[in-house]
């Protein structure tokens, strides 16, 4: 029997903290990410919560506990974070990630999916 289908506890939490807004779910980075406006906000990883604050709030959201740059492939990608378990451990700490990711992600455009073109 495959624990694939497992429900993940980080995702009911999403959620939940997310409530009432508009959101979207897709398979991304392993993990299932949080989508608004098509604008990737947060998702869940094996190493913890993905969390994307922007390249102008990336050093600072860096430098709080239990957050690291997250890396793709060898190579740094500004602007999300990894946030440890630990630091999620409490609603109150899981909520204080979501506010800095939506704070930099509402700024951002949305995103329209193109048609995509006949030949």
């Amino acid at each position: 029997m495959s624990t694939d289908t497992a429900p993940d506890p980080m995702v009911e939490r999403l959620r939940a903290a997310l409530g009432s807004r508009a959101f979207t779910e897709q398979k991304m980075f392993g993990g299932t990410c949080f989508m608004i406006n098509g604008n990737m906000l947060i998702g869940t990883s094996k190493r913890g919560l993905l969390v994307r604050v922007g390249k102008d709030g990336h050093a600072a959201a860096a430098a709080r506990p239990h957050a690291k740059p997250m890396e793709m492939g060898g190579r740094l990608m500004e602007g999300y974070l990894h946030i440890a378990p630990e630091g999620t451990a409490s609603e109150a700490d899981l909520a204080g990630w979501l506010d800095l990711a939506l704070a930099f992600v509402e700024t951002l455009p949305p995103k329209v999916k193109s048609a995509k073109k006949r030949v």
